[in-house]
This record gives structure tokens, C-alpha cells and sequence, in this order.
């Protein structure tokens, strides 16, 4: 069967997977963010990985949650609070094979559940698109610096129906 026909695994982030998400992320922005950001942006947003330690202290502190195919993480996700998604990497190679959204609609169930009617995302440029078509809508445009370069973003939301709502 075709990898990318078949369902991702879900599961918590566990410190011993700080490397390979870290990695995740890195190859994520190197390889798929280049049209939006340049040179000196992806290094410096790739940067906040470095600290592997202090990249898993943020991933453990908040709720994230890896997807894997064949028991190899493929992808993450991670909620701050319960309303704002803070991160979503997925491995390039697969970038259109559906785990972005198997990991959004995954979190999105998790922030419902919690009672969350709203889900916040300050998207990329290069993620505005995907986030888009899964329904988040622009609230405003930001810039934030990161290792003295600028990036700019676009704070989204999405309104969340209830559970109680959604079965009457």
C-alpha cells in the first residue's frame, strides 16, 4: 500500500523525540519556506532548534503531538494554551500528502474538547495558503524578530463550533 494512502499514527511529544522534531522543523523552513523568507530569515528562525534542550522544554510545556508513518515522526503540532496553534512542521518531501491537515483537524478536536471556540495560528506567508483552506480567516498582519531579522505573519482564527453544538 502507498505511504500516502494510509493514516498517520498520533502521539504525545516525548523528550526523547527533541531531535528529530528539531530536525523536522529545520528541513521544514530550509527547504519549504525559501519563496517567502530569505537567506537570513530561515537561518535565524531555524535557530530557535539549536538548543535542543530548550526547543523540547517548549514543545513539553505545551500540548504536541507527533504523526508518524511506519513508527517514524513525519510531522507536529503544537497548542499553547488551548486556542493557539504555536507550531506545525511537516517532513518536505511529504508537505502534500495530508498530515498538515490530519494534525490540524487532530488539534483542532483536542481545543474543541477543552472548550476552546476559537483556534489562533500566526501563519507563515508560505503557510497563509494552507491555513486558508482549512478555513482560518486573516485577523491582521505582524512582524517578529528573531534573532535580530524580521518576519512577517498573519494572526488567523478560526471559530470552533461545540461539541453540544454540533450534535443538534
Amino acid at each position: 500500500m502507498n505511504a500516502s494512502l494510509t493514516t498517520p499514527a498520533l502521539r504525545p511529544f516525548l523528550p526523547q523525540d527533541a531531535g528529530v522534531v528539531a530536525q523536522i522543523f529545520r528541513d521544514a523552513i530550509e527547504e519549504l519556506t525559501d519563496e517567502d523568507y530569505d537567506e537570513a530569515q530561515r537561518a535565524a528562525w531555524m535557530a530557535s532548534a539549536d538548543d535542543e534542550a530548550r526547543f523540547a522544554k517548549r514543545l513539553a510545556a505545551q500540548t504536541t503531538l507527533l504523526a508518524l508513518r511506519d513508527g517514524e515522526a513525519v510531522g507536529f503540532v503544537s497548542l499553547k494554551g488551548n486556542e493557539l496553534i504555536d507550531m506545525l512542521y511537516v517532513r518536505p518531501e511529504i508537505a502534500e500528502e495530508g498530515i498538515g491537515r490530519f494534525l490540524v483537524a487532530a488539534i483542532e478536536t483536542l481545543a474543541r474538547g477543552r472548550g476552546a471556540k476559537t483556534l489562533n495560528v500566526d501563519a507563515s506567508d508560505t503557510a497563509l495558503p494552507f491555513f486558508e483552506k482549512l478555513g482560518f480567516k486573516p485577523q491582521f498582519r505582524q512582524s517578529i524578530a528573531i534573532e535580530g531579522e524580521w518576519l512577517a505573519n498573519t494572526k488567523m482564527a478560526k471559530a470552533l463550533s461545540g461539541v453540544a453544538e454540533a450534535h443538534r
